[in-house]
């Protein structure tokens, strides 16, 4: 057989896979069974091919398999912005992997869940958004040599400015 049946019928089996790449498009990043892991990164590779393909039978095919759900909220100063799960696939998603011909996820294994023992993985995409960069929208400039000295000099200065100021509040307050 060609694929894994997960313990489940043939329509929750459909249910649980398509909450799970879901959730993997909404995230970018899930927990879950090393079996279930494999499974959905099929699934979610198919899909990333249909994002790449971009036309409107590609996103109506997406569309019934993906839950429809809200993917993001953002509020601007003029609008609030609502993205579903199937507009990311294929705004943000897809266009990052457009050089990539397969393999969009990795399954990485992780310890055995607490209570069952069940061999736990991560499942993400490839090319991953680093959130730290989006962020921090500025970058801190680099300074050199002597700009590094300056600033020392100046915060040592302040310090001993503020210790001295410690000092003649302490002593007005025995006086």
């Amino acid at each position: 057989m060609a694929y894994r049946k997960l313990g489940r019928t043939s329509s929750q089996r459909k249910a649980l896979l398509r909450d799970l790449v879901s959730d993997l498009v909404i995230n970018e990043r899930i927990t879950t069974t090393v079996t279930r892991a494999k499974e959905v990164s099929k699934l979610a590779d198919k899909l990333v091919t249909l994002g790449k393909k971009g036309d409107i039978h590609s996103r109506r095919q997406a569309a019934s398999i993906l839950r429809n759900e809200l993917a993001t909220v953002e509020e601007t100063e003029e609008a609030i912005i609502v993205e579903s799960v199937v507009q990311k696939l294929f705004n943000e998603i897809a266009p990052r992997f457009e050089t990539r011909n397969g393999g969009y996820t990795r399954v990485l294994k992780t310890e055995p869940r607490r209570g069952d023992g069940a061999p736990m993985a991560i499942l993400e995409f490839v090319e991953e958004v680093n959130f730290d960069e989006l962020e921090t929208e500025e970058e801190p400039e680099e300074t050199t040599e002597v700009e590094a000295e300056e600033t020392e000099t100046v915060e040592e200065a302040e310090a001993t400015e503020e210790v001295e100021e410690v000092e003649e509040t302490e002593e007005a307050s025995e006086e």
